[in-house]
């Protein structure tokens, strides 16, 4: 009988199965967290390993943890959000991957991460008295914290010292004067404590620098010191009208696309503002975006920005910053790590936050 006629001998068993099971997750702990989505379909034992708390231990341990940015993509015509993660494949271009939304999440709201754990804030808050979804990006799991003890329309928020301040937009129907409500959340103890009111007006935006909360409203640019427990207006901050900015290092970023196309930075202790140098490239190919938004992730900027109307699409550009000193003058200059194209044909999404978690 040929060689060719014996019948082949089956394939040996995968050994994996047969080890420890703290063998396998000591194995799968050293795998790439991007790879974890396919190790979920191998078989039932491999996807609930993958989305075990002893996995995710062993990662700190060995010190595997990764950070990685969640963007939340809006719809123009339903205002809804969209959950998305930015990836990078196997050919080295990165994409933004649309990511299964746990139930209980509000799809119109505000966001704001605590390591690895998602907040987020339903923008009708005013109306609906809800618990609030607290989502636990390891594991996909959401636990509903306390509501808010206080009502407002819009919120945003920022985190300090492991506390979250929210702050939203409330009007009395007979009174004529707008205020600003903040609430403030304590994730260790998972209680809201005092809730404060202020004259300041509708807030658009918040970010947190070196200990005290920055935000605006239609008009100014206000701070928060938490250890003095008062607002006080930033003359500086508010020369331009910053939004959809972030922070790196305790430096203040955004796109300004009323004045020149030009990426400003602001830097609290000195209270100065500049223009990010380097970037003139990136910039000039981002003049006919309608959409800009910046976020950072593990001490770099992001930027995103929309494509022209013909092509349609999201283009995000990795930027590392370094601060110089030229004839006694501060400088910051940027330069690009990468820049891809991480979405075709999206139409009416553009981007509303960028969550920097920890995986």
């Amino acid at each position: 009988m040929s060689s060719s006629k014996k019948e082949q001998s089956p394939e040996p068993p995968s050994l994996i199965p047969l080890l420890p099971e703290d063998i396998i997750i000591d194995i799968l702990s050293r795998v790439r967290w991007c790879d974890y989505r396919t190790l979920s379909l191998v078989s039932k034992h491999f996807r609930s390993l993958v989305a075990s708390h002893e996995l995710y231990t062993r990662r700190s341990l060995l010190g595997c943890t990764v950070r990685r940015l969640y963007v939340a993509l809006s719809n123009r015509e339903t205002t809804s959000h969209n959950p998305y993660i930015l990836c990078l494949e196997a050919n080295d271009n990165h994409r933004l991957v649309l990511i299964p939304w746990p139930t209980h999440v509000p799809h119109v709201g505000s966001f704001v991460t605590v390591d690895s754990k998602i907040y987020a804030f339903d923008m009708l808050n005013r109306y609906h008295h809800l618990p609030i979804p607290s989502i636990d990006c390891r594991f996909q799991t959401v636990h509903l914290v306390h509501c808010m003890n206080a009502t407002m329309d819009v919120s945003v928020a920022g985190v300090i010292d492991g506390k979250i301040y929210v702050t939203g937009y409330t009007k009395i129907p007979w009174d004529t004067s707008a205020k600003m409500v903040m609430a403030v959340f304590n994730t260790e103890t998972q209680i809201w404590e005092t809730a404060t009111e202020t004259m300041i007006g509708r807030p658009y935006g918040c970010v947190v620098m070196a200990g005290k909360m920055y935000t605006r409203d239609g008009r100014n640019s206000f701070v928060y010191d938490p250890k003095e427990s008062k607002w006080e207006t930033d003359k500086r901050l508010n020369m331009f009208k910053w939004q959809g900015g972030c922070v790196v290092d305790d430096v203040l970023y955004y796109f300004d696309n009323r004045g020149g196309k030009v990426l400003r930075a602001y830097n609290p202790r000195k209270s100065s503002w500049v223009v990010v140098k380097g970037l003139e490239r990136l910039v000039a190919e981002g003049r006919f975006s309608e959409s800009y938004y910046t976020g950072s992730c593990d001490g770099k900027l992001v930027l995103f920005l929309s494509k022209d109307r013909m092509t349609k699409g999201i283009r995000c550009a990795q930027i590392s910053v370094e601060r110089r000193h030229h004839q006694g003058r501060s400088e910051i200059w940027g330069k690009i790590d990468w820049c891809d194209d991480v979405l075709f044909r999206s139409d009416d999404l553009f981007v509303t936050k960028t969550l920097d978690v920890i995986l």
